[in-house]
């Protein structure tokens, strides 16, 4: 099928055309729906476009149609409809990455980078790095099937954050088509307001369709090492230690989960996944051990030449800590298979039928000095007996973030992500959505009514007013960037942060 589009200045002219798929079915349409499951919005058409000219194509088109939107969308793992576009255009990125071949960068320097499509997956980046060329990104997500544009235009963390930086921070240049329909390269040092707007700018100013990410020598093995701890100050107090290490003497990876102290095969320590053999033996948690408990995941990268040196360093830095003796769980494993570790949670949860289900997940960003309150408060009190699914909780520093980024942070310079990851059966085997969704609801009024310094992750919120509290002092510059990258704002209206504004010069849209 064709788009076509005509203003008033090429009426008569032979008018430019666009590849699509229309949209006969809501239900029939992957573009429709997304990971979360919660929202769905009919597109009036999905565009499968070939290259970033044919980005700029359907920009242009939309900027031409009153009223048209245009949303990005990668791997479809948003949970509340972020990349959809309710009667508008829908980008298949994964289209252009599969023209768009990844490209190594050599500087004269010695210094390499990896040139890739926005629309590629992090797990193809990785394969493609490690086996052609032995090298690798410093920093990734905990699940690698989401786009190099999706994580870019959101944050992007992992166990790695904290001494590398999240993603945003680990990008050197990016070519963006933004809401006029141009084509721009930008960079730290070329378009620097545009580089940084559109770094954790949720889609608002531009879609990504290039990646410049820089690349050193990748690990051959990973120790990778798990602790639980009865305490969560105690566990807390060490995790604030470790991130905050000097980088000589510090982990690859520091993570940590909640989790629910009894046998329950979903939520208790059954849960905790330990190497093969391993045994968790709950008799070794102190007496008068509270509803919740905590596990520790750190790792230590190495080469082949350096193994007795990082098992040593291993034991030493671990030797401090205030966790529970007898509950450790090691392992050595390859770095690919390490990175990759959550495929085996995807490959269950398809298997039980979760992953096709509801996703209510959330996602915060709080503050150091608030997060034993919310423990309390949240993690031992509203979710005590578990959410079916991880609660990741562990901390982050606030200096590897560039302020410069669209990012809206909480203000403390140690913060904890708590991410509520739920993986339900369907209802009415499991709760009901709106329950859940109901409690998120309840977790984010008990963060504002005590007072919490925190940000939403992923942030989804409806009206306009919400969105100018969600950043803050930051907001008159988040609105001074969509005026200037996309006035008529077209981008991204599945955020519902701006209305699409009219073009003056629209005529018709032709189907």
């Amino acid at each position: 099928m064709m788009l076509a589009y005509m203003d008033h200045a090429a009426a008569a002219a032979e008018p430019d055309t666009i590849e699509v798929a229309m949209v006969a079915d809501a239900a029939e349409c992957a573009a429709a729906r997304d990971f979360g499951g919660l929202v769905s919005a009919r597109p009036a058409a999905v565009v499968r476009p070939a290259s970033v000219d044919d980005v700029a194509s359907a920009i242009q088109a939309a900027a031409l149609t009153a009223h048209l939107t245009v949303a990005a969308r990668g791997n479809g793992h948003s949970v509340a409809g972020q990349a959809m576009a309710e009667g508008g255009l829908v980008l298949d990125m994964r289209a252009v990455s599969r023209r768009m071949p990844m490209q190594l960068v050599l500087l004269s320097s010695g210094a390499a980078f990896a040139d890739v499509p926005g629309g590629a997956l992090w797990e193809e980046v990785l394969h493609w790095a490690v086996s052609n060329h032995g090298l690798a990104p410093a920093s990734w997500t905990d699940y690698l099937r989401l786009t190099v544009g999706g994580t870019l235009s959101n944050g992007g963390v992992s166990g790695q954050s904290f001494r590398y930086g999240p993603q945003v921070s680990n990008v050197v240049e990016l070519e963006v088509v933004t809401g006029d329909g141009k084509c721009r390269v930008c960079s730290p040092s070329s378009h620097p307001d545009l580089f940084f707007a559109v770094l954790g700018g949720l889609g608002q100013f531009g879609v990504i369709t290039r990646a410049r990410i820089p690349l050193s020598p990748a690990p051959q093995t990973v120790k990778w090492t798990r602790v639980v701890y009865a305490s969560f100050a105690d566990y807390a107090a060490d995790a604030e230690w470790l991130v905050t290490r000097p980088s000589e003497s510090a982990f690859d990876y520091v993570e940590g989960f909640a989790f629910v102290h009894s046998d329950d095969p979903v939520n208790g320590w059954p849960s905790v996944p330990i190497p093969g053999g391993a045994h968790f033996e709950p008799s070794l948690l102190p007496a008068g051990s509270g509803p919740v408990l905590y596990c520790l995941e750190v790792a230590l990268y190495k080469q082949h030449q350096q193994a007795e040196d990082v098992d040593e360093r291993m034991e030493q830095m671990m030797r401090p800590l205030k966790y529970v003796r007898g509950l450790e769980f090691a392992a050595d494993v390859g770095y690919v298979e390490f990175l990759s570790r959550v495929n085996r949670v995807e490959e269950e949860a398809r298997r039980t039928g979760s992953w096709a289900a509801p996703h209510p997940w959330l996602n915060i960003f709080i503050s150091a000095r608030d997060i034993a309150d919310f423990d309390r408060t949240v993690l031992n009190g509203m979710l005590a007996d578990g959410i079916d699914g991880p609660m990741l909780v562990y901390p982050m520093l606030k200096s590897k973030w560039d302020p410069n980024t669209s990012v809206a942070l909480p203000e403390g310079d140690i913060f904890y992500l708590v991410a509520l990851l739920r993986f339900c059966r369907p209802y009415p085997g499991g709760p009901a959505v709106n329950e859940l969704v109901e409690q998120n609801s309840a977790i984010i009024d008990a963060c504002r009514c005590n007072g919490y310094d925190f940000k939403i992750y992923f942030p989804h919120y409806r009206t306009q007013s919400d969105w100018a509290a969600h950043f803050g002092s930051k907001w008159s510059r988040f609105v001074d960037r969509k005026a200037r990258y996309d006035p008529l704002a077209i981008l991204a209206p599945g955020q519902k942060i701006f209305s699409r504004t009219p073009s003056s010069s629209a005529k018709r849209v032709i189907v």
